[in-house]
């Protein structure tokens, strides 16, 4: 730095070169929430950020496949809830929202299922009687359901003659059982037998007289809380936190673990996904394994990347992950090559197996496999909607934040000789499912 005595300011020096921080060296804080409680006992977390004047309302409820009887009532009940209610119809709900040039989405997970708001904080009082009026009075049309299973029935069609899509699906199965919420997966004779009673019913029990939480991000108006407890305090709702998941659903995985699927013999692609069963994240391995995970798999930068990818040229990307499971979760090796090198990937890809757990990792790739984690998570708190992802994670999975940051301590002090440790538990080939669909 410089002074600039004229104006007695200081001046950046242009010819030196800022100095080069490593990502690890950060210190890293995870922006608390305020929580509240509704009137119904449904909990609010709070987290007042950003500049701009918008926010985010997140309700997610028990409501996911986990709940279900029949397959695929609960993503049709939750895709159908902005689809009609006594006062209105499916047009006069989308124009309410697209007035206020607000997106009201909805989803359906294997545990949860959400309603989730992205509005100007002006317009969130006309915003939410509408979502209160959703969530209490929905009418499940027969005729929406009815475009609602043409729709996905033509969809499904065209998605089965992708070969990634289908060894997506039989993986899942062959992991968890077909019947399990994991892996069990949709037909065509599933989205014809759709009743309307059942959605109906569905929505009644864990939408209308269901559990809840709510999240709530953004630049927040003073009386937020107020309107949620207006809107949403005043349904027959429950905590989220208090109702005791008592359901179960046996794991049943299937006895042959290696499958070679012909889904199009005229195909040049072949879908290769390699998966193992894995503890969820409560398990003392969950978080070094993330570190072990990243780096051979995990990003960019990874080790079946610059094999498969880099050296032999065989797909465009190769990762490997963790799935994002409550219950149970998985160890998955995914990618897309052709059909003539599928054996000769999944070959190299148990030769990166083994090499990683007889070879200690060596510290300038632990160290770039480090920032590229701090970095990730830098990027997953740059915002109030990224930070309320991060707590809605923890939140749902029954952690707390010394989860967040006994992880960013694991990240930086974990050793080349515990990740080889890990590596001979559990990446080890006989372990593995292996499916190739071509």
């Amino acid at each position: 730095m410089t002074v600039d005595h004229k104006e007695g300011m200081l001046m950046l020096d242009r010819k030196i070169a800022p100095k080069i921080i490593d990502a690890v060296e950060f210190h890293l804080k995870l922006p608390a929430y305020q929580k509240h409680q509704l009137r119904n006992g449904v909990e609010v977390y709070s987290i007042d950020l950003g500049t701009q004047d918008t926010l985010m309302v997140n309700i997610v409820f028990s409501a996911g496949n986990w709940y279900e009887e029949k397959n695929l009532v609960a993503s049709t009940a939750n895709y159908l809830l902005k689809n009609g209610t006594t006062g209105k119809n499916a047009f006069a709900i989308n124009e309410h929202f697209e007035y206020y040039g607000s997106f009201l989405n909805r989803s359906c997970q294997n545990e949860t299922a959400e309603l989730t708001l992205h509005c100007l904080s002006k317009h969130v009082s006309q915003l939410l009687p509408v979502i209160a009026e959703l969530i209490a009075d929905s009418v499940i049309p027969a005729d929406e359901l009815e475009i609602f299973k043409k729709n996905m029935q033509q969809r499904l069609q065209v998605s089965l003659l992708k070969s990634d899509f289908v060894a997506g699906r039989l993986i899942d199965a062959y992991l968890f059982g077909e019947k399990h919420p994991y892996g069990k997966y949709a037909s065509m004779d599933d989205y014809g037998g759709l009743q309307k009673e059942d959605a109906f019913a569905f929505y009644k029990k864990f939408y209308q007289q269901g559990s809840c939480a709510i999240f709530v991000a953004g630049k927040l108006p003073a009386n937020i809380i107020q309107e949620l407890d207006k809107q949403i305090g005043a349904l027959p709702l429950q905590s989220l936190a208090k109702v005791k998941n008592n359901i179960q659903h046996p794991i049943t995985p299937a006895a042959q673990k290696k499958q070679w699927i012909t889904n199009d013999p005229n195909g040049v692609q072949g879908s290769i996904r390699m998966a193992r069963n894995f503890p969820n994240r409560h398990h003392p391995d969950f978080q070094k394994v993330q570190v072990l995970n990243n780096i051979f798999g995990g990003f960019f930068g990874s080790r079946l990347m610059g094999n498969i990818r880099e050296d032999k040229g065989f797909t465009y990307g190769i990762y490997s992950y963790i799935l994002n499971q409550i219950q149970e979760t998985a160890w998955m090796i995914s990618t897309e090559v052709g059909k003539e090198v599928c054996e000769a990937t999944i070959h190299e890809v148990y030769k990166e197996m083994n090499r990683i757990c007889k070879e200690p990792v060596g510290s300038d790739e632990l160290q770039t496999t480090r920032n590229f984690m701090i970095g990730t998570i830098l990027g997953d708190l740059d915002g109030p909607f990224q930070v309320a992802g991060r707590w809605k994670n923890i939140i749902l999975n029954g952690l707390d934040e010394n989860y967040f940051y006994n992880g960013i301590n694991l990240i930086k002090t974990i050793t080349p000789e515990e990740l080889m440790a890990l590596a001979n538990k559990w990446l080890q080939p006989e372990a593995f499912y292996e499916l190739v669909v071509v």
